[in-house]
């Protein structure tokens, strides 16, 4: 036995016993002591980022769910743990979910979950420790007060750690530990030793004894407890172990003695993925064993049959003691309960926990996002609403061929070809036929496999890249660089191996028990292809075992120009080449996998003759933050974007200072970040796509901004867009859109001493719109003349904000909606402005700013042929028919007037212009002049096209209709009648 160390190590495999209390937040990672003190810029003020956020886009289909747990008290309550993903809950059987670790857990990767019965200050905890190094952070501890203090109370070695532990049902001071020597190399996986078994306590955990009598003697590998009260004395473990001597073991007194009472292979395969045994609670000889399938077992694990579940891989099993029809299961699809002993499962369609590997978008309008899904397909979703779709958000997501690496690379030009690839077999999906033509390179079947054997090695994850040059150009990276300029069907190498290629890592995976050659532990492959935009022919190439190389020529000759000083085997997760000088490129090196967590993060400005580290440790992002990939603003020089292991980065000055840029978003992998169209599309691995909206203002951001009293940032350009923002919010599986309209951004110092006004004036300088701070802001029409040149009520609008820091307002491009006696309804719905030039007016006390910007057609529109010319004639249409409407709102306003004023009494000929103006209150009568107005209106705002000629000539009738019921009110109501 060891000292205890002084803390809980982050890796847990199994808690006997945990209350899902809320924990404090977590503390921020400090710079080592002894980093360099280098003067560091004074970061932004977080509140200049406050317009500023993430917004969820999909997909609602679950990623890998490696823990769950239900409440016995609460039967209807859940709680699963996902891979990158957090923890959620669910307290309506699975219908939905919502996370409850956002805010509270410094990682978003959960091993075990457990819901405390009773006496939450008594914890026991499962620590396999660093997966990729030897470290003495394993075995089993102990807590007696609720997680604040932990003593190491079962220690093997530093390689071997503690996997499973089950309290005996009747007993809580006998305790089963799981013991398993378990190690991830980027190369190999290492499973099992002679250190490896069952460990049994009979007295709480402060001693402990080998299980040996009938268990496996020569080497063990992983392996799992189950116990059910229906029998305290029966023990099952399901073990890894070689040939036929693994399988399930079973002990009738207490894990003294054991014997082994089956070797079904479907249930032991893959153990280091799998291995998962659970009892039935009220029936001894009932056992799930999980793996690739589910099994269910009536006999005490002799014979097995296959249970159907919603996904595949399945990882763990709940199963509630007082009531065991209902379950809950998790699999790499997600997590599912069933309330009928799994006959039927809850969807898993309902959790934002999707495991992506990168993020490519496509050139269309709107942009889409692609990605390999992890344990699913290739996807991808639009940014925002491309058309209604019957199925919601779930009916716009598509799959492109390849697999569940991908990447998928729409093609430049023509997004209805995407270019996909899956564990390096390359593939051509034609969104128009749904067919993916196979152009493999070299066309091997990988598996099973030592990669050293490979005329070409190709990882689970391989480059597919598109020349910013030639949309027919593609590369693809084995341990070459291969290019093709016809869809696949013929590939020229063009590079030399550019791989380490070390012999001490081109083995077959999986020892020392159980083979798993699948590609993932392919090492010595590229990782990363990038062309420069600037340059033709410029290449960069990195590796998953540490070289960069680079290529000026095309190919023809290649240049090593690895960052120094960082150890081998470090994987090249990312290169991003620069798009304002054509020598400067960064890279993300990625070396948590040999157990190395630190930042790694470089900076070229000579194409690669040296290097600048531009993640220290001590200038922003902390250590312990993997860094997954670095991108360049394409507009602002020296404006970086990075993404680490647990969130958002950005840099002002090329890398040399950072700063937090988490926002909202959750603590989560971030594989990829591209800038598209002045949007920041992420990639995580475990809460699916994420989109911040508009990066103007972080492009305008420096320190005379920052120190201003107040500033208006530049606006972009704005689409005539037509859907509904919101879908998330309640439903956090949902993706979420942003309202349609300009984005406006301003900051203020302080709180504003006054109103904060906003103006939105049209070409000709008039103002279309006009909002405040204080009140909501007003707009003033006047009626057609009649009856005394009525004027139409001020219309409310949407408050700016006038506190300190950034804001953003979003104008949604439209003009005030028809008059209505309902102060709710008045001013909604108003037609969207033609296309043109727009001025937004900022004003605060004295200080005013102006920024231009222009109102566009939604480029679909204008590819069908309709001109801005023609949208405006529409819009003059409909602004002509609401303010008709509003007319005949007010007059039948007025006529209630007189009505209330005169004790009810109305003329007979008034009361014949009411009968015309308004519908009889009854379902299905006729509609009269204000319904029909409201017809026509809402009709001439609902598509962008050109007015028709008949709604042309029926707004004529109807404002001749109108004009004459005015004119004969105006001679019938006295004329001291205030106006409505």
């Amino acid at each position: 036995m060891t000292k205890p160390p002084p803390k809980l190590p982050a890796t847990i495999a199994a808690l006997a016993v945990a209350a899902l209390l809320a924990p404090p937040p977590p503390a921020v990672a400090q710079s080592p002591a002894g980093a360099a003190d280098a003067p560091r810029a004074e970061p932004f003020d977080e509140r200049l980022f406050g317009g500023l956020r993430y917004r969820y886009v999909g997909p609602s289909r679950g990623g890998r769910v490696t823990a769950v747990a239900g409440h016995t008290s609460h039967p209807s309550t859940f709680y699963m743990g996902a891979t990158g993903g957090g923890v959620w809950k669910t307290d309506d059987y699975g219908h939905s979910w919502r996370n409850v670790s956002d805010g509270y857990f410094g990682t978003g990767s959960i091993g075990a979950i457990r819901v405390a019965r009773s006496n939450p200050e008594l914890v026991y905890v499962a620590a396999i420790g660093n997966p990729f190094a030897p470290t003495p952070e394993r075995g089993v501890y102990r807590s007696r007060n609720g997680g604040e203090r932990w003593e190491l109370v079962l220690f093997v070695s530093d390689s071997t750690g503690a996997v499973d532990l089950e309290f005996a049902p009747d007993d809580p001071s006998t305790i089963y530990a799981s013991m398993w020597r378990a190690e991830r190399k980027p190369w190999t996986i290492i499973s099992g030793s002679l250190e490896d078994g069952i460990f049994v306590s009979r007295d709480g955990g402060d001693s402990w004894e080998r299980a040996t009598e009938g268990l496996p003697t020569g080497l063990r590998g992983k392996s799992d407890l189950a116990v059910t009260p229906a029998d305290p004395e029966r023990v099952y473990a399901l073990f890894e172990a070689p040939a036929d001597t693994g399988g399930v073991y079973r002990s009738d007194d207490r894990g003294r003695t054991w014997r082994q009472v089956t070797d079904f292979q479907p249930i032991r395969n893959r153990p280091f993925y799998y291995t998962n045994l659970e009892a039935h609670p009220t029936d001894p000889d009932k056992l799930w064993g999980m793996a690739e399938g589910h099994w269910l077992s009536d006999d005490g694990g002799e014979t097995w049959t296959v249970q159907p579940t919603p996904h595949g891989d399945n990882h763990d099993l709940w199963i509630n003691p007082d009531d065991p029809l209902v379950m809950i299961q998790s699999n790499d699809g997600g997590a599912n309960v069933s309330i009928d002993g799994g006959a039927t499962w809850s969807t898993q369609l309902n959790q934002p926990t999707a495991e992506l590997y990168q993020v490519d978008v496509s050139d269309a309008f709107p942009y889409r996002l692609y990605a390999g899904q992890q344990d699913n397909s290739t996807i991808s979703v639009p940014s925002v609403p491309e058309r209604w779709e019957p199925g919601g958000p779930v009916g716009a997501w598509e799959s492109h061929g390849g697999c569940e690496t991908g990447p998928v690379v729409p093609k430049p030009g023509d997004p209805e070809i995407v270019y996909a690839s899956c564990k390096g077999r390359f593939g051509v999906f034609n969104r128009r036929t749904g067919q993916e033509q196979q152009y493999y390179v070299g066309f091997w079947n990988l598996y099973g496999h030592n990669p050293r054997d490979l005329e070409f090695r190709f990882q689970r994850t391989v480059p597919v890249h598109v020349s910013p040059h030639d949309p027919e150009r593609v590369y693809h990276g084995s341990q070459y660089v291969h290019v093709t300029t016809d869809g696949g069907r013929s590939w020229e190498r063009i590079s030399p191996d550019l791989t380490a290629f070390t012999p001490e890592t081109q083995v077959v995976s999986g020892s020392p028990i159980t083979l798993d050659v699948t590609g993932e532990e392919h090492f010595a492959t590229l990782y990363d292809i990038q062309e420069s935009v600037l340059e033709a022919g410029v290449i960069w190439a990195g590796a998953n075992d540490g070289p960069v190389h680079l290529t000026r020529d095309g190919g023809a000759s290649w240049t090593d120009v690895t960052p120094p000083g960082i150890g081998p085997h470090g994987r090249v997760q990312s290169i991003e080449v620069s798009r304002h000088d054509p020598a400067k490129a960064y890279v993300a090196i990625l070396r948590y996998q040999l157990g190395d967590f630190a930042p790694y993060a470089f900076r070229t400005e000579d194409y690669g003759a040296t290097w600048t580290r531009i993640t220290t440790g001590s200038n922003g992002v902390p250590e312990g933050h993997p860094v997954r990939v670095v991108r360049e603003d394409p507009v602002r020089e020296g404006l970086l974007y990075l993404g680490s292991e647990f969130g958002m980065f950005i840099s002002f000055d090329d890398g040399d200072n950072w700063q937090s840029f988490q926002l909202n978003l959750p603590v989560t992998p971030v594989t990829d970040i591209k800038v598209v169209r002045g949007d920041l599309a992420l990639s995580t691995m475990g809460r699916g796509f994420w989109i911040l909206d508009n990066v103007a203002p972080l492009r305008e951001l420096n320190r005379v901004v920052a120190d201003a009293q107040a500033h208006l940032f530049q606006l972009r350009d704005a689409y005539r867009l037509r859907y509904g923002g919101g879908y998330g919010g309640r439903q956090p599986h949902r993706p979420e859109y942003p309202p349609v309209g300009a984005q406006i951004d301003y900051t203020l110092a302080a709180e504003a001493d006054g109103p904060v006004t906003l103006e939105i004036l049209d070409a000709g300088g008039a103002v279309a719109r006009s909002f405040s701070s204080e009140e909501p802001g007003e707009y003033e029409t006047t009626a057609e003349p009649g009856m005394r040149e009525w004027r139409m009520e001020r219309v409310g609008a949407p408050r700016l904000e006038g506190g300190a820091g950034t804001h953003r307002f979003t104008w949604e491009l439209t003009l005030p909606g028809p008059w209505d006696p309902d102060p709710e309804r008045s001013g909604r719905g108003g037609p969207m402005v033609p296309p043109g030039t727009y001025t937004a007016r900022l004003s605060v006390g004295s200080w005013s700013a102006s920024r231009a910007f222009e109102v566009l057609l939604d480029p679909r529109v204008a590819a069908e042929g309709v001109s801005a010319d023609e949208i405006a004639a529409q819009v003059a249409l409909a602004v002509r028919a609401r303010d008709a409407l509003s007319e005949a709102r007010l007059a039948a306003h007025r006529i209630d007037e007189v009505r209330e004023r005169a004790g009810g009494d109305l003329s007979a000929e008034v009361r014949a212009v009411e009968r015309q103006l308004v519908a009889e209150a009854r379902r299905y009568s006729r509609t009269m002049l204000i319904d029909q107005l409201r017809y026509l209106y809402r009709n001439l705002i609902r598509a962008d096209q050109p007015p028709g000629e008949d709604a042309i000539r029926r707004y004529g009738q109807l404002r001749a209709a109108l004009d004459e019921h005015l004119r004969t009110l105006e001679e019938l109501l006295p004329a001291d009648t205030p106006p409505g």
